[in-house]
């Protein structure tokens, strides 16, 4: 383990070294889930395609490397709750065949949403479950401020430069690129960058804490008994990791492939909603993330797209979230801002009458690098709008 936090250490120190414009460095290494160094011509050219609810008028998509083929249109629980499940019922019947869902969606509540509908071994097998592990990079952020709290205030001071210096470098916060989609989002990127900047003197005691590995089987295990299932097909660990860091430690997936001895999971993946392309690079130079979860849309798509493109061919699959929200919040407007030239570039590209939230969708399902469009639907209305995407090619015009 200390060896494979060295490792991390020394590409962390190269990342470290890259601005936002040269996000798209060379790929250093490739390692299969064994460990064992491959070429790219090594890695399979084709997968077993693997179908489920598969229904006339849903359009699938094979989701990488996988092999799932996943409808363009994924189901996400976010406000879902098990006194209402018509929605998720409706949505299968329509052939969407991929439930997005977390611990922290709410309160526990989206996931137990899933169990109340496919409640029997039949019903679950014909759907695609993925889970996150939400608990993970808030552990490894209080472990490394327990450590800040205890140091000299001058210490603390040079330390919180060091964090304020990294977050500036990187770019992460580059107009267009960077959006606050929830209130006190930013909030998350403060413990984030504090725990890079302590990871040279203090990471031994934190990135091989036997408590990350606890709260990661912890998390599957709690999860899979809210579902009532006795496994998950994708794994995003960490759930909306927000660096680099946190997604190459190792203990992830040494835990990863445990889990998946057990039955408990299929494949790995991580959900982000910053520093996209920097985390994108990270995944095809580690290789063994399976599934990319990310914040893909309208207004953020030019510093992605060539990225998307060369994961794609990693054999990584992509699902965009966030696409709707770039342009129409549900908060409070005073809280999470949605500029009007961000709705007036998407109407320029799709001029046509829809609301939107669904013109988002379709403008995203025009990427054939992304397998599938992320929507969070809690009503029977939204689910129909929604669906109307699915399919459909449209002529973008120039923005």
């Amino acid at each position: 383990m200390e060896n494979k936090y060295s490792q991390s250490i020394s590409r962390r120190n190269f990342l470290q070294k890259s601005s936002l414009v040269a996000l798209s460095f060379p790929v250093l290494k490739y390692l299969n889930p064994d460990n064992k160094k491959i070429t790219g011509s090594e890695i399979p050219a084709a997968v077993k395609s693997e179908w489920r609810n598969r229904q006339k008028g849903m359009v699938y998509r094979q989701l990488g490397r996988t092999g799932l083929m996943a409808s363009e249109l994924i189901y996400g629980t976010e406000r879902n709750n098990p006194d209402n499940t018509r929605p998720v019922e409706i949505a299968f019947e329509k052939g969407i065949n991929f439930f997005d869902t977390a611990p922290a969606y709410n309160r526990g509540l989206a996931e137990a949403t899933l169990a109340k509908v496919f409640d029997t071994p039949s019903k679950r097998d014909k759907v695609f479950i993925a889970t996150k592990v939400t608990p993970f990079y808030t552990t490894r952020n209080r472990l490394y401020k327990e450590i800040f709290d205890k140091l000299p205030a001058s210490r603390q001071g040079e330390i919180q430069n060091k964090a304020n210096r990294l977050r500036m470098e990187c770019g992460i916060e580059k107009s267009e690129y960077f959006m606050v989609y929830w209130p006190g989002q930013q909030q998350q990127m403060d413990g984030a960058f504090l725990s890079n900047a302590m990871m040279d003197e203090y990471g031994k005691r934190v990135e091989n804490s036997p408590e990350l590995k606890n709260v990661i089987i912890t998390s599957v295990d709690e999860s899979l008994k809210r579902v009532g299932t006795d496994y998950f097909d994708v794994l995003h660990c960490p759930h909306a990791a927000a660096t680099s860091e946190e997604i190459s430690n190792p203990v992830i997936i040494d835990t990863f492939r445990e889990l998946k001895k057990q039955g408990k999971v299929r494949f790995l993946g991580f959900s982000t909603h910053h520093g996209m392309a920097d985390l994108l690079n990270t995944a095809i130079e580690l290789d063994y993330f399976d599934v990319v979860l990310l914040a893909y849309n309208v207004i953020n798509h030019a510093f992605l797209d060539h990225i998307l493109k060369r994961a794609k061919e990693k054999g990584i699959g992509l699902i965009a979230m966030k696409a709707a929200m770039a342009v129409a919040s549900p908060y409070d407007p005073a809280q999470v801002p949605v500029p009007e030239w961000r709705v007036s570039k998407l109407n320029r590209i799709i001029p046509e009458e829809m609301k939107l939230q669904v013109k988002a969708f379709l403008w995203a399902l025009q990427n054939q690098d992304i397998t599938a469009v992320n929507a969070g639907m809690y009503t029977e209305e939204m689910v129909l709008e929604n669906l109307s995407v699915v399919g459909r090619k449209v002529d973008l015009m120039q923005a």
